[in-house]
């Protein structure tokens, strides 16, 4: 079973192309949302998390306040680096084992095509692509996603450009990339899709 990368920079529109991924039965992991999990339920991360970051980060019932959080990182590269550092050595370990068990309860059959997909936005800064057996970036023009953002999480202009900064540019993504889908509010996003999929399956059959 491969395993397959899809990145894209904030506002790229990465969990709506994995929705029509899982539509053609492919299982989907999602690295950013498993990071938030973790945060909150591993008493090993979470202690780490509070020694650098101080008490603020976790609310008085124990929730992450990841607004707090963002604001701290994204304008502090050192402080990025010491959450990536804590963060996602755990998420790594967590999709192995998800792997593993995609493997072992028999999930891939003729009808569910023999690839899982990892997804993460910094799927490239993590050095985790360099565990998969393909990657699919997205390209998304920087002023749609910043509008994107700002109407989806309430931010201002500054904010996300603030954030933007923190991550590869979609340029070198492209470039260590295997495929790559536009979403761009003009090209029509399903049928690309459609055809990375037959082709990851042709690869798949050809290897057989």
């Amino acid at each position: 079973m491969l395993k397959v990368g899809i990145t894209g920079g904030i506002g790229s529109g990465k969990s709506i192309i994995c929705k029509v991924f899982k539509q053609l039965g492919i299982p989907v992991y999602s690295a950013d949302q498993v990071a938030k999990e973790l945060l909150l339920s591993d008493e090993t991360l979470r202690s780490k998390v509070l020694e650098y970051f101080g008490s603020s980060i976790y609310s008085g019932l124990g929730e992450l306040n990841t607004k707090h959080l963002s604001k701290i990182v994204f304008k502090n590269i050192k402080a990025l680096e010491k959450l990536n550092s804590i963060v996602h050595p755990a998420v790594r370990e967590h999709f192995d084992k998800w792997y593993n068990k995609q493997l072992s309860t028999g999930s891939v059959s003729v009808d569910n095509p023999p690839y899982v997909i990892k997804e993460a936005a910094i799927l490239f800064e993590s050095n985790a692509h360099r565990e998969l057996d393909l990657v699919i970036s997205i390209f998304t023009p920087t002023d749609i996603k910043i509008r994107r953002v700002m109407k989806r999480d309430g931010m201002k202009e500054n904010e996300v450009k603030q954030r933007m900064k923190s991550q590869m540019s979609d340029e070198e993504k492209i470039k260590l990339s295997d495929y790559v889908i536009i979403n761009d509010d003009r090209s029509l996003v399903i049928p690309q899709i459609l055809k990375v999929h037959e082709n990851i399956i042709r690869s798949t059959t050809s290897q057989a």
